[in-house]
């Protein structure tokens, strides 16, 4: 299946622009637009036109990259860090934009504002990130059997990432190798990323699929259905408390109440040392739009009714099975396991 491998974040043929695949779009209308100005990628990344914490720092390589081509060579470096900073306050919760668009001004400041040495850098970042997300997929196939059953939450596949993703990865590279395993995927209210692009990625792979809602993971657990919890993370504290789309703590509570082993997938550029805990991560607050109005033809909640909207919420490292990066699997205690990926 060669759909996985469609290139949804590139430069455009003369590499003077940024293409990207609109995942708002999906899976009615697969449609790609242009990006030139600093003003439409950040708007991208704040629409989730763009997103995935992967992907989000292989859009920002690409993206100052672009940017940098139109600054003047007597204001290089100032242009350059404005941009950078501006991109990056459009989503702080994804340590992958911040640590790529820091590379990405290392770079530039190294080379004396070389774009070629720049080129070099956002295609580098693309390519290991080809390669975490094979290696992350092959430690987390090895963990599933024949008939094997998963349980995902939101959207950590190709799209989100690179190649075959991260959370769903085994699942697409186990399809790939005629090994017989299905999945069961939570809707992921209130964006739909598990109706909408999860669900899609695996039916076009020909994995046998079940969409359910977000309430009904601790139901088919108990039943007996699930074998297994894969879900990404936009950021791993030093001591294995993970940030994750909303939704995914009720998802791993419910796994340690059944039994249910529960693994966070990703790339060691997920892992953030320097944040301790759970509790230092910053949880972006979106529009209570997404959850009163936006996918209803009318508002579907009392006008001026206050809304609560985390994008993410924490998963505690006590009910994490184990963090699976492209250098092994990582188990408890994190605070050893996850340090000694650097040394």
């Amino acid at each position: 299946m060669t759909d996985r491998f469609v290139d949804h974040v590139r430069l455009s043929d003369d590499e003077r622009r940024l293409v990207i695949l609109d995942q708002t779009l999906l899976p009615n209308s697969r449609e790609y637009i242009e990006l030139e100005t600093a003003e439409e990628m950040y708007e991208a990344i704040v629409s989730l036109r763009i997103r995935g914490a992967p992907a989000l720092g292989i859009f920002a390589g690409f993206a100052m990259y672009v940017l940098s081509l139109g600054y003047d060579k007597a204001c290089f470096m100032e242009s350059f860090r404005r941009d950078a900073e501006y991109l990056c306050s459009s989503r702080p919760t994804a340590v992958n934009l911040s640590r790529a668009l820091k590379r990405m001004t290392d770079a530039a400041e190294k080379s004396g504002g070389d774009t070629r040495a720049l080129r070099r850098e956002c295609q580098a970042i693309l390519d290991e990130d080809i390669d975490m997300c094979t290696a992350i997929s092959r430690f987390g196939l090895s963990l599933l059997k024949e008939g094997s059953t998963v349980l995902t939450h939101c959207n950590a596949g190709p799209i989100a990432t690179s190649r075959y993703g991260t959370a769903i990865g085994p699942i697409i590279m186990a399809a790939e190798r005629g090994m017989r395993v299905a999945a069961y995927c939570d809707e992921t209210r209130p964006l739909l990323q598990g109706a909408r692009l999860t669900a899609w990625e695996l039916m076009t792979a020909g994995v046998d699929v079940t969409l359910i809602c977000d309430n009904m993971s601790a139901s088919v657990m108990s039943q007996g259905k699930i074998d297994i919890c894969f879900v990404g993370c936009d950021r791993v504290a030093a001591n294995g408390d993970t940030a994750n789309k909303i939704g995914t703590s009720l998802l791993a509570i419910a796994a340690k109440h059944y039994g249910v082993p529960f693994y966070v997938l990703g790339p060691t550029s997920t892992i953030d040392l320097e944040c301790r805990s759970g509790s230092d991560i910053v949880i972006e607050q979106r529009d209570g739009k997404e959850i009163s109005t936006l996918w209803y033809s009318h508002p579907m909640a009392p006008e001026g009714v206050r809304c609560f909207n985390p994008a993410f919420d924490v998963t505690d490292s006590s009910l994490i099975t184990g963090i699976i990066t492209e250098k092994g699997i990582c188990r408890p205690p994190y605070t050893e396991s996850l340090g000694s990926l650097f040394k």
